[in-house]
């Protein structure tokens, strides 16, 4: 405990301190020191106070520290609005970056005890597949078999569930309300129970509902339910149709549920693993024992040991892989024993959208970072200029008794004010920028559970930043206040003989080019990758071209009824104004999906294990290459004469041509997918130029094409005759017009009601949009790089504008006495540039190197650019010179302007 005396001369000091600050704003000596001892009391009293009244005394203390900052940033409001903004800035970027870590990356799943969770399988693999997935060996997708082998083996888990990787889109509808898309999730019957979820009204599925023959149910998410039925209570028990077939509505899910995994779209509803054969048919993936498509995710029991765990499931992988066909003919077996499975944490979800965002996300942190320490150095070096502008009053202070304790104390508390109102103020930037972000990189988002609003941990962390920022840099300005010397105040505030802040000055300037140089060169080549992305040659035409997304099978067609109705939309679409070309396909191209095959060449063998078959394909209609604008090179297109009795051909690409016919002619040779037997399938008769369909980051691989007018009858097993006759149905409609009309939209949905009413346009925009959105990310990375780079560039312009000026003021006597003595403005002008050039230069040297690594690390990230770019490092080194040159010249200039009379009267 403190003595009392300790206490008294603590008090003693603070009286002094507030004669002072009386004295200095124009008081007398004697009122000042009469208010103060009314506001104090006695001095001699102090020694009487009890603790606790000294406690009140301290908190009194620091309402007048507080009270006196406020005055002074009152009085000085460009230095309080500068530094306000600046930090603002700073702040804001970061909180704004932080909001969307915590909520993709560091957000756990809002279930019970999500650490006990853990999946089956580590990466992102999509959607459905049906051989080795990788070549080290890691399953990640499951067939249903599969998984309930996997759930009777391992009793470690109390329970263990399965969820499609994927999902779905879905036409729903109720009553006579139109039918409308909702994204779907198939779950097991344990679902909701494995992750300790209830229903917030109605009931959950259970292990009933996933049972053969039970009546179809769903559970409504609850913003859907929202959103969608306006929170209609009597929506429970009640009927709605999926895809045509009866449901009946379970319940609803809690609030804030959003499933087992965040991503930009999540489920409306989720419906059991037994109602997807009644959907898909033949189609079935539950049938097929080798069709991988579901994620298990369990709740490990306590005591679990995971490592043995993970070894025991990768035995029980290896055991069924052996009994498959599939995984032991033609040489495969060898593989086997290298398949294996990694458990992996689930709490925060299944990794999807974190895999795909992770980087970029904490690419943006680090560079927000840099921008927070930019602004940082630019309040350091304000409050500095502000300390040596108040030198003279700090002395005056001083010289009447002032101790150094309370001044260091009072200027750290003026900085932590100013940098908790640049947070507060950050706050509000952070709240715009994360809604700015998450529409700029999801902007087809619907229900999206990562909210722009900032959490309490973003507001913990934007908190903590500022009370870090105004202790740390404040302590400098503050240091250096309280070392003022009380001769300096009988001298006068320009007479001082020491300058102790412009060394520190000049180091933080030099600190904000060199990170000013790492952002720029960052921003320069996250530009140049984006606009490599969006200007390469995709090969297909987009220009006056629009996608319609419409469901066939939702609205209940059969295969026997879809050429009729293919034939009325190609004739009625045809039929609109300027229209050109009206093609019909089930995915079109760089929209995100694709079916894949492994080709077989008819005469050839079985393809190794180590045997690269593989092409994408899909079906469209006998315009569909027309509508895009890519040419046949060689043979033809599909034409009338490929009816369905006729051969059934195929179009394929120059890739395609390459790899399984070299140095041979394609046409006319034929080939099959994914068994010898089905080798002589397909007839080639034509050959189209490369176009990029899938990944528009990779190089173009094998493609082919075939029409909606034949279907393959000749499959023997229920798999791939299953889907053959899913690959009838297409999703796409493919408009391409000579010339838009003004009402392009509203004409073409008028246009399929008119052929059947119960169509419904899922989807309409530009095929532009449609190409665009496959660079939505990149995007946000480009436009807050190039963001981060202006402000940074700005504010070290600022930084090196306001060190010149102090540079300048600091030595007007100076520059008096040589333009006295006969000294050019040239000269001087000279003189101040120099300076300023060579911080500008060793801002340089240092920043370049960092800009180098950063360039590196950044690499994964760049598309057809170099981490390493000239171009991009030189415009960042051009463009940072010139403007802290201008930064440099307008103080030099002023200097230059000095009138020599006037600068020696001064001194």
């Amino acid at each position: 405990m403190r003595r009392r005396s300790d206490l008294a001369e603590e008090l003693a000091s603070h009286l002094k301190m507030a004669i002072a600050d009386r004295i200095a704003r124009g008081q007398s000596p004697a009122d000042a020191r009469a208010s103060a001892l009314r506001e104090f009391g006695s001095v001699p009293m102090i020694a009487d106070v009890t603790r606790e009244q000294w406690r009140w005394l301290r908190l009194d203390l620091l309402v007048q520290d507080l009270r006196y900052a406020l005055r002074q940033l009152y009085r000085s409001p460009g230095f309080t609005v500068t530094v306000v903004l600046t930090l603002a800035l700073g702040i804001g970027a970061n909180s704004a970056i932080f909001t969307l870590v915590h909520g993709i990356l560091l957000r756990s799943l809002p279930v019970n005890d999500p650490s006990r969770l853990y999946r089956i399988g580590d990466k992102d693999d999509c959607c459905y597949f049906n051989n080795f997935q990788n070549d080290n060996g890691d399953f990640d997708l499951f067939s249903y078999d599969l998984y309930l082998r996997l759930k009777q083996a391992a009793p470690e888990f109390e329970q263990l569930a399965a969820v499609e990787a994927g999902g779905n889109s879905y036409t729903v509808r109720r009553g006579a309300a139109p039918a409308q898309p909702m994204r779907t999730e198939y779950v097991s019957g344990n679902y909701f129970s494995t992750l300790g979820i209830s229903a917030y009204a109605g009931r959950v599925l259970n292990d009933t509902d996933d049972s053969p023959g039970a009546a179809p149910a769903l559970v409504l998410s609850y913003k859907t339910w929202q959103s969608d039925y306006g929170a209609d209570a009597s929506i429970i028990g009640s009927t709605v149709y999926v895809q045509m077939h009866p449901f009946v509505v379970a319940g609803i899910a809690p609030p804030g549920f959003f499933g087992d995994r965040v991503i930009a779209n999540p489920p409306d509803l989720w419906m059991p693993l037994a109602s997807e054969p009644l959907l898909e048919g033949a189609n079935s993936a539950v049938k097929q024992d080798d069709e991988l498509w579901l994620y298990p995710i369990g709740r490990v029991s306590h005591g679990v040991n995971i490592e043995a765990l993970q070894a025991k499931l990768s035995i029980t992988l290896r055991q069924w892989l052996a009994t498959r066909p599939l995984y032991t003919d033609h040489g495969e077996a060898a593989l086997i024993p290298r398949q294996h499975v990694t458990l992996a944490p689930a709490g925060g979800g299944i990794q999807k959208l974190q895999q795909q965002t992770g980087a970029g996300l904490r690419l943006l942190m680090i560079l927000s970072t840099v921008v927070l320490l930019i602004a940082c150095a630019n309040t350091a070096n304000l409050l500095l200029a502000r300390s040596t502008a108040r030198r003279a009053g700090v002395a005056v202070r001083m010289a009447l008794g002032a101790a150094r304790r309370r001044i260091i104390r009072q200027v750290l508390t003026e900085s932590v004010l100013l940098s908790l109102i640049g947070g507060a103020a950050g706050l509000a930037v952070a709240y715009a920028g994360s809604h700015m972000m998450l529409a700029l990189a999801f902007p087809r988002a619907r229900n999206m559970p990562i909210a722009a609003t900032p959490s309490l941990s973003v507001l913990g962390f934007a908190f903590l930043v500022s009370l870090l920022t105004g202790v740390v840099f404040g302590m400098a300005p503050a240091w250096m206040s309280s070392h003022a010397r009380p001769a300096d105040a009988l001298r006068g505030a320009n007479r001082s003989s020491g300058d102790s802040a412009s060394l520190p000055q000049r180091a933080l300037v030099v600190l904000q080019v060199a990170l000013s140089v790492v952002l720029l060169a960052g921003a320069f080549l996250m530009t140049r990758s984006l606009r490599n992305l969006e200007h390469q040659d995709f090969g297909i035409a987009t220009t006056n071209r629009f996608v319609l997304q419409f469901d066939p099978k939702g609205t209940g067609y059969t295969l026997d009824r879809l050429p009729a109705l293919y034939r009325q939309i190609e004739e009625r679409f045809s039929a609109l104004p300027a229209m050109s070309h009206v093609s019909l396909v089930r995915y079109i191209p760089l929209g995100g999906n694709m079916w894949g095959s492994c080709v077989i060449p008819q005469g050839h063998p079985a393809p190794g294990p180590n045997d690269h078959c593989m092409s994408v394909w899909d079906r469209a209609s006998n315009q569909f290459l027309d509508s895009i604008g890519v040419p046949i090179v060689r043979g033809r297109n599909f034409s009338p004469q490929d009816t369905a009795t006729s051969q059934q051909v195929a179009v394929v690409n120059q890739a395609f041509a390459k790899q399984f016919f070299p140095h041979e002619d394609p046409i006319g040779k034929h080939f099959g997918v994914n068994k010898p037997q089905y080798s002589g399938a397909f007839e080639i008769v034509g050959v189209f130029a490369d176009f990029k369909m899938t990944d528009p980051r990779r190089d173009i691989g094998p493609l082919f094409f075939r029409p909606l007018s034949q279907q393959f009858t000749g499959y023997q097993e229920s798999e791939s005759d299953a889907g053959e006759k899913s690959s009838m149905f297409v999703s796409f409609i493919i408009l391409d017009f000579a010339q838009v009309p003004p009402d392009a939209e509203a004409l073409s949905r008028k246009t399929l009601a008119a052929i059947d009413p119960n169509l419904t346009v899922l989807r309409f925009s530009p095929y532009d949009a449609e190409i665009a959105g496959n660079f939505n990310q990149d995007r946000l990375l480009a436009r807050l790089t190039s963001l981060f780079g202006i402000l940074a560039l700005v504010l070290a312009s600022v930084g090196l504008y306001g060190v010149m000026s102090y540079y300048v003021v600091r030595r007007t006597g100076e520059i008096g006495i040589r333009m006295a003595l006969g000294a050019a403005r040239s000269a001087v002008v000279l003189m101040v540039l120099r300076n300023a050039l060579g911080q500008i230069l060793i801002g340089l040297a240092l920043g370049v190197p960092a800009a180098l690594l950063a360039g590196h690390l950044m690499a994964s990230l760049l598309y057809k650019v170099s981490g390493y770019d000239l171009l991009a490092f030189s415009g960042a080194i051009l463009l940072l010179t010139i403007c802290a040159t201008v930064a440099g010249f307008i103080p030099a200039r002023r200097a230059a302007s000095i009138d020599p009379m006037q600068a020696l009267r001064t001194e």
